[in-house]
């Protein structure tokens, strides 16, 4: 017998084939499913299956050559797997797939998680009460993260312990000397800065997600709480205070130039200052980010720039996952000089 034409989308995803592969993982019984993009990764591409029953979300590589280390899936799934029992809200994992041969790259399957996926860290439409609640539950989910016991976890290789921003720093510096894109000047700038500035003394390590922010997270469909931690390619053993200040980046950043928050008026709005979000995040853990604040803002300025530049570096080579990736790409330059400025500030303390 004939197989089936396959309705390939745009996107290159045969529904057919997803359809075989739910089957084959006993997940599905459907003959046919329905796949749509999801918005959002710039990374690995993202797809809601459904298939007339159930719901699910389809996560996999990209295409084409990529760079050695980078779409990291297999790592996703690994540690969404085991933060299932912790106070660390990830959607239920269903399968992992290795086979490039079902859907042309591997891919896992995951639970859908119905709620919010918001961009806009001002939260408009909310109350002040929500925003603050939305703000302060963030507060605490990254809390929880720093505080995962990685033996129990089965995550203690997970990653290597120590020098973190020694490793980090060549790691994105190794990106950006490969790059063929135009190179920010602010960037080569804190490429060289950061090696010399990092702190001593300060080399704690836990679990880190390496991309926690407001878009990175699924919200209660009605409550101002997270329901949902999602994109973990760039988790990994850390730095606890690198991963918070990651995340704390948004006061810095204008809305105009990245997602952030600077500028605007966060009393009235609900949302705490920089340095009340700081504070009780150092409540919740014991841990003082100040020490080292804006060392910590300057070289995640610096990873969050060589990310934007990979982006571009895609863009140029037509392997973006997402139609904006040159437009993001250039958000690398404004970031960057950011981060130098951060450093100036670290360095006149």
């Amino acid at each position: 017998m004939t197989e089936a034409p396959q309705h390939r989308r745009p996107d290159g995803l045969a529904t057919a084939a997803m359809a075989r592969a739910l089957r084959e993982y006993g997940l599905s019984g459907a003959r046919d499913v329905a796949v749509t993009p999801l918005s959002g990764g710039q990374s690995n591409p993202t797809f809601l299956v459904d298939d007339g029953q159930q719901r699910f979300v389809l996560r996999k590589k990209p295409p084409g050559a990529l760079l050695a280390s980078a779409h990291a899936i297999d790592r996703e799934y690994r540690v969404m797997q085991a933060l299932q029992a912790t106070a660390v809200p990830v959607p239920r994992m269903l399968s992992y797939c290795a086979d490039p041969s079902l859907l042309g790259t591997p891919f896992y399957l995951m639970e859908f998680l119905e709620g919010r996926v918001l961009v806009d860290q001002a939260l408009p439409g909310m109350s002040a009460a929500d925003r603050a609640a939305v703000y302060d539950d963030m507060n605490r989910v990254i809390a929880a993260l720093h505080a995962v016991d990685v033996d129990r976890a089965g995550l203690r290789d997970f990653g290597k312990s120590g020098d973190f921003f020694g490793r980090q720093i060549a790691r994105w510096s190794r990106q950006i000397t490969a790059a063929t894109v135009p190179v920010p000047a602010a960037l080569c700038r804190l490429m060289d800065w950061l090696p010399e500035h990092v702190p001593d003394g300060d080399d704690e390590t836990t679990l880190v997600h390496g991309d926690f922010r407001l878009d990175n997270l699924i919200l209660h469909p009605t409550e101002p709480r997270v329901i949902g931690v999602l994109d973990w390619e760039l988790s990994t053993l850390g730095h606890p205070l690198a991963d918070f200040a990651y995340h704390a980046m948004s006061w810095r950043i204008a809305p105009s130039a990245w997602r952030g928050i600077a500028g605007l008026d966060l009393a009235e709005l609900g949302i705490p200052s920089e340095s009340d979000y700081v504070r009780r995040y150092a409540q919740r853990t014991g841990r003082d980010p100040q020490a080292h604040w804006e060392f910590h803002l300057a070289f995640n300025l610096f990873r969050m720039a060589a990310i934007l530049l990979g982006i571009a570096q895609r863009a140029a080579e037509g392997t973006a996952a997402a139609a904006d990736a040159e437009q993001t790409g250039r958000k690398a330059e404004p970031l960057a000089e950011l981060g130098w400025a951060c450093a100036q500030r670290h360095a006149g303390r």
